[in-house]
């Protein structure tokens, strides 16, 4: 049978390997597609509205001339001390007026309804409000970043490049080509170290309250490098997106000078779900004189398995189907660990 078709891997393993030499025309179809800089037209659409007052939120509200009704608790105090909270039902009480419902009213619609209320008992009020305490609208950060606090929505807009920078991307641990962010219902994928280089529309995305912003750990997204390489080893992707082939090797020493076969280079690939189809098996031959090149653009994927065969094996199905059950463990745990990292 050809290398390219289906090898019996034993005689009770029929068709569970499917071999595939790695080539230049294979390059152009192996190469997953990454994601793209372009932004969603929803995210860049979005346009903050004037910040609302929500319960929660934390008053100043100054009357010029005033001060009993500025500072009830005098003037020497902080600011804070002197704001008036917004109450679960969205009301807070203010002298002369009593209870206002504030919930949903911009800083100018609350001016004016103080100032046309106080009239009454003041004459001609110069009133002016400020949020001093924003606690009512926030933006969820979650996964790798050193500070994963709320950050809250105010009147000045939040853009995604100022809530990842007071996040602090955890650059040793984080998966830079997937950020996702949540909006009403919707995950919005997004590739920060190709936007990086597009600031000019990224720095547009503004943030609005409800939002989430996820970032992958990138501990499991991993290729096992086994067989004869210096250090056999779980190699991590680290933060981008694309690991190579000749990357993956390099990051384990290289292949095993004294026990090696240059040939016998090998990707396993779909071992975790080999009830629906064989696994694929990417061979490259080592002694070729473009062999760097095509390792360098053969990019891996998380929970592939390298292999390195033995010098002097020819029998290499033989070597791969009792291969096989280890590769199939290591890649369901790679894939299970990786799905349940994307869903959270």
């Amino acid at each position: 049978m050809s290398d390219k078709g289906l090898v019996r891997g034993t005689p009770t393993d029929n068709s569970q390997i499917q071999l595939i030499t790695i080539t230049p025309q294979l390059l152009s179809t192996n190469n997953p597609v990454t994601l793209s800089a372009a932004v969603p037209d929803a995210l860049l659409t979005y346009k903050p509205e004037p910040y609302r007052i929500g319960a929660g939120d934390t008053l100043y509200i100054t009357v010029w001339d005033h001060p009993e009704l500025t500072s009830p608790a005098g003037i020497q105090q902080q600011t804070v001390a002197n704001g008036r909270l917004v109450r679960s039902d969205g009301t807070l009480f203010y002298p002369y007026i009593g209870a206002v419902r504030v919930a949903g009213m911009t800083i100018e619609q609350l001016r004016q309804a103080i100032t046309s209320k106080l009239a009454t008992f003041v004459k001609d009020p110069q009133v002016d409000v400020n949020v001093v305490g924003y606690n009512s609208q926030h933006v969820l950060i979650q996964g790798a970043f050193i500070k994963t606090d709320p950050q809250s929505i105010t009147a000045v807009p939040l853009t995604l490049w100022e809530a990842l920078g007071t996040a602090t991307i955890n650059t040793n641990q984080a998966n830079l080509s997937d950020l996702i962010l949540s909006r009403d219902g919707h995950d919005y994928h997004l590739d920060l170290a190709a936007l990086n280089g597009a600031k000019s529309i990224a720095q547009d995305i503004y943030l609005k309250s409800g939002d989430r912003l996820f970032l992958p750990y990138n501990d499991a997204r991993e290729v096992y490098v086994m067989g004869e390489v210096i250090r056999p080893m779980a190699v991590n992707f680290g933060t981008a997106d694309a690991l190579s082939l000749t990357q993956a090797l390099g990051r384990v020493g290289g292949l095993n000078p004294l026990t090696a076969s240059g040939k016998q280079v090998y990707v396993i690939r779909g071992a975790s779900d080999l009830e629906n189809a064989p696994a694929k098996v990417f061979q490259l031959d080592a002694h070729s004189p473009s062999a760097f090149a095509l390792g360098d653009q053969f990019r891996v994927r998380p929970g592939d398995v390298v292999f390195v065969g033995p010098a002097g094996i020819t029998r290499w199905n033989r070597v791969l189907s009792q291969l096989l059950p280890s590769a199939t463990l290591l890649s369901t745990a790679a894939y299970t660990n990786y799905s349940v990292n994307e869903a959270h």
